[in-house]
């Protein structure tokens, strides 16, 4: 069972992948602008196949997101190699950090992105996310579950 001592690095991890999250966002709203997804960039896409439904919500497999999210999770993998270190509570926590990461980032970019913003935060106008349950892509609310689960087990 977790204690008040074990928690207190929960908030700075959550605290320092919500800043991650924020840049990201920014960064990807320049890349992507208003089209999200990857509407408009140059780059390969899947748009119908089995697998897509279940890894990927039903969305397109982009040439651009298998390599953004491929880079994501080895950088949040780096304290491994730089302290030559591993476990399974540790595995836990960088990927509930990517959990977490990629929920903030995927509403930060709609937040604060110029062509969408709060009212804008509707499956309406976010075709790319197909599934939504309590005014949220359902990816969110399952990484919160499995993320906070994996807390748990980390810490």
């Amino acid at each position: 069972m977790l204690s008040l001592t074990d928690l207190a690095p929960l908030p700075a991890t959550i605290g320092f992948v919500i800043v991650l999250a924020f840049f990201f966002a920014k960064v990807e709203i320049h890349i992507e602008g208003g089209a999200g997804w990857a509407a408009n960039l140059p780059t390969w896409r899947v748009e119908e196949h089995w697998l897509l439904n279940v890894f990927w919500g039903g969305r397109a497999m982009t040439g651009y997101h298998a390599w953004v999210m491929s880079f994501i999770v080895l950088l949040f993998h780096l304290p491994v190699f730089l302290t030559w270190q591993w476990s399974w509570q540790l595995e836990a926590r960088i990927l509930a950090s990517l959990m977490v990461f990629w929920i903030v980032e995927d509403f930060l970019w709609f937040i604060l992105n110029p062509a969408f913003g709060w009212p804008r935060f509707k499956p309406k106008h976010i075709s790319w996310h197909k599934h939504w349950v309590c005014g949220a892509p359902v990816d969110y609310w399952v990484f919160i579950v499995i993320s906070g689960l994996l807390f748990n087990y980390s810490y």
